[in-house]
């Protein structure tokens, strides 16, 4: 058997304290007064035992629902299978990762270098003006009095400096796919001035005309006012996308 709580043994300790202090009645009673002394004792005592059986439940409900706390916060326990006891291990399954695309994106990237060719004869094209520009067939000369006046607000620029041939070629293709596709319809492109270039000419200047001149979502271009960049850049009208 399990030992009484200290508060449960108190409790009793105090109820053979209560029955030693009140001594019995000795004797014959001798009046109905002396009846009514026993029979309030005795009421008194039993009110008294009463009162120490409710503390003794109260402190063996609360040792009990102490010891079951922890129980009650963790919930039911189930024990783990042998397989995932200590020193086994678990067998996961291996995911492979998703397969990347690189031939897909090596064909895109050979696909944008032959879009547009260093070899194409840009001057067959260009209208020589006071402002070098390119409108495509069957676009009028208004178009490209209207990009120079600044008739289209500016939505996006690409700068080219310090980039190699490959490199301005690569990024000024894929700058304008990806304008045409957020549906932009006016950017423009900084070459540079070729200031810093052996024989200060501008070596880029020629080559982006070129190669602007051969994407399909280029309608026409013009070079930049000076306030955008003047004979370092151009304003470059795109079809809508």
């Amino acid at each position: 058997m399990n030992a009484p709580s200290p508060k449960a043994a108190k409790a009793a300790k105090a109820v053979n304290a209560a029955k030693a202090a009140t001594p019995a009645p000795r004797g014959k009673l001798k009046d109905l007064k002396d009846l009514k002394a026993v029979k309030l004792e005795i009421e008194r005592r039993a009110r008294l035992a009463q009162e120490l059986e409710a503390a003794r439940k109260a402190a063996a409900a609360k040792a009990r629902a102490e010891k079951e706390l922890f129980s009650r916060a963790v919930g039911q326990v189930l024990a783990l299978p042998v397989k995932h006891r200590p020193g086994h291990r678990a067998h996961l399954p291996l995911v492979p990762p998703a397969p990347i695309a690189v031939q897909h994106q090596l064909d895109e990237e050979a696909v944008m270098r032959e879009a547009i060719s260093d070899e194409f004869d840009v001057e067959s094209l260009l209208d020589t003006d006071d402002a070098l520009s390119f409108r495509r067939p069957g676009m009028g000369p208004d178009v490209t009095r209207k990009l120079r006046r600044g008739g289209w607000s500016i939505q996006g620029q690409i700068d080219l400096h310090g980039l190699r041939r490959e490199e301005a070629r690569d990024a000024l293709s894929q700058f304008i796919k990806d304008a045409h596709k957020t549906g932009w319809r006016c950017v423009r492109v900084v070459h540079g001035k070729g200031l810093g270039s052996p024989g200060k000419t501008p070596v880029l200047k020629g080559r982006v005309q070129s190669w602007l001149i051969q994407k399909n979502e280029v309608l026409a271009f013009v070079q930049a006012r000076p306030a955008q960049g003047g004979a370092g850049a151009l304003v470059v009208l795109l079809a809508q996308g």
